[in-house]
């Protein structure tokens, strides 16, 4: 029988390990050609995530949980030098020191957000220390509809102004996350009051159905980018890299729903120390 903390494990690193390791050529190619130090740290980071990534995905259910544990830790260590890389360079260009650079200072932030959240899941796994069902559906979806939000607005910015039909699009897709962003935020204000299945069921299916139409926005938008049918700066693989995280939301959204209704347990049982 498959341990559940290997899985979940193995799960989270698959998917953020390419993440990070996408983050650093995002990065990369943001950068200015004189920037040749940070190009080099970002090529050894794109490097290091692909090594864990490619490591992850030869382990396997039954991989004994001390080795995901061991393994959950390292790349813990990784994930923190990224998230300390990121934030430089966030403090770089806030400050002037990158005149000229195209990376958006939101774009590094959330970057680095993601960064954060990726670790933060790994030492909860580690702790077997997984938040109680309503503070994670809170949580997750404050993380989320935010990490949405920024999407609209980088694609929105990367479109080539011309593209009114699609830059409008953008915008009204930033400005439905933004408000339904201030009402999870509102949800976390009133916890533990508002922490009822009725409201969090609610709350669930409304985000459902918004995530589901900006993930067949972005799909729209990265097959045509793909087809070169669009006028943008618009990276394919940035297209493809934020519709995985709307798809990513909606398997959390399902999970959570199956959760509150009982149909699964949430949290991975600890691994033995």
């Amino acid at each position: 029988m498959a341990d559940a903390f290997v899985v979940r494990s193995l799960d989270e690193i698959r998917f953020w390990s390419r993440i990070m390791k996408e983050h650093a050529l995002f990065l990369k190619l943001g950068f200015r050609c004189e920037d040749t130090q940070l190009i080099a740290e970002a090529n050894q980071f794109y490097a290091l995530f692909e090594s864990i990534e490619n490591r992850s995905n030869a382990l396997t259910a039954d991989t004994d949980p001390q080795q995901i544990r061991r393994f959950n830790q390292e790349v813990h260590s990784a994930v923190s030098y990224i998230w300390a890389f990121k934030r430089k360079v966030l403090g770089l260009i806030l400050s002037c020191q990158m005149p000229g650079a195209s990376n958006f200072p939101l774009l590094v932030d959330h970057t680095s957000r993601e960064a954060n959240y990726f670790r933060n899941r790994l030492e909860e796994l580690n702790l077997g220390r997984l938040e109680p069902l309503p503070d994670a559906i809170i949580d997750e979806n404050v993380f989320f509809l935010r990490i949405m939000a920024d999407h609209a607005k980088f694609i929105g910015h990367l479109l080539d102004p011309s593209e009114r039909p699609l830059v409008e699009k953008s915008r009204e897709f930033s400005d439905q996350f933004d408000t339904l962003l201030f009402q999870a935020r509102e949800i976390d204000s009133m916890r533990p009051q508002s922490q009822t299945v009725p409201l969090l069921d609610q709350f669930l299916d409304q985000n459902r159905v918004s995530v589901k139409s900006l993930r067949d926005f972005k799909k729209t938008a990265r097959d045509l980018i793909e087809a070169c049918r669009i006028k943008s700066i618009i990276h394919p693989l940035l297209a493809d890299h934020v519709f995985r995280e709307a798809e990513r939301f909606l398997t959390i959204i399902d999970m959570f729903d199956q959760h509150l209704t009982g149909i699964a347990p949430l949290m991975p049982e600890q691994p033995a120390h």
